[in-house]
């Protein structure tokens, strides 16, 4: 059944505050309305979602989120309502320094459950890319595809660890969930849809088992609470009295588990 945009927003403004990497802003309201000012938006993605959000990305561009039968004009107003916001975390931004390039050379070291671990370039071997548990290996002549190689590798743990735990935590805490989604994404490490879903991005295997956790019983507590609200972190902090700890790291180091 088309979900129905009346159903989903709230006339009253609601702030919630989305898992994200450090670097990356985001903002997910309805609506309530302060004053106007023009701001262009560089990407309008449109869903089935029960909110706006504004995803403001590493280079200042602008990303909106937006129900699919929501109108332009109201998109603009909510945009240009939250001015102040925009304004105020593009110059965060600017302040922080990118993280520095992959070169994929010797002895460059890449993350694996919070632990750094050196590449070693070898003549050749299948795959292309191996963890041995102490370093990465990877044969020279995929070097120019060793982003790729990367990414692939780091997919498939995340597929296996991932599984592994909401499997763990679900079962422990008497949660239900329909399946396991593996992302891309880089503006959240995890979501939850309506239908149970549970989404997460593979650069999550990158952070400590800890702080992996946290993602996963956040997302779990959603398929029972659907907002941030007090009863939601209530639930949160009822199954993992610590959370704040690990919430912490991944705001402080989440920039680096790119």
């Amino acid at each position: 059944m088309p979900i129905r945009l009346t159903e989903f927003i709230n006339p009253k403004t609601f702030i919630s505050v989305p898992i994200v990497p450090e670097g990356y802003l985001r903002l997910n309201l309805s609506f309530g309305y302060n004053r106007r000012m023009s701001i262009p938006i560089d990407r309008l993605v449109r869903s089935r979602r029960k909110t706006v959000a504004i995803v403001i990305e590493r280079d200042g561009r602008l990303t909106v989120r937006a129900p699919l039968r929501l109108s332009g004009p109201r998109i603009q107003e909510f945009v240009e309502s939250h001015a102040d916001w925009i304004a105020k975390n593009r110059t965060r931004l600017q302040a922080v320094p990118p993280p520095p390039a992959r070169r994929y050379v010797d002895g460059e070291t890449f993350l694996y459950l919070g632990r750094a671990y050196p590449l070693t370039i070898v003549p050749a071997r299948h795959p292309a890319l191996a963890f041995d548990g102490g370093s990465f290996q990877l044969a020279k002549y995929s070097h120019p595809k060793a982003a790729e190689a990367f990414e692939h590798w780091y997919k498939q743990q995340a597929r296996l660890f991932l599984t592994e735990r909401v499997l763990a935590i679900a079962g422990k805490l008497a949660f239900r969930y329909q399946k396991i989604h593996i992302s891309s994404a880089r503006t959240r490490w995890g979501s939850c849809s309506s239908l149970g879903t549970l989404s997460f991005t593979y650069r999550l295997v990158m952070a400590p088992p800890d702080v992996v956790d946290y993602v996963v019983l956040h997302e779990l507590v959603h398929t029972q609470v659907r907002n941030h609200s007090k009863t939601f972190w209530n639930r949160v902090q009822e199954f993992m009295p610590d959370y704040k700890t690990r919430l912490a790291w991944l705001k402080k180091n989440g920039k680096y588990l790119m």
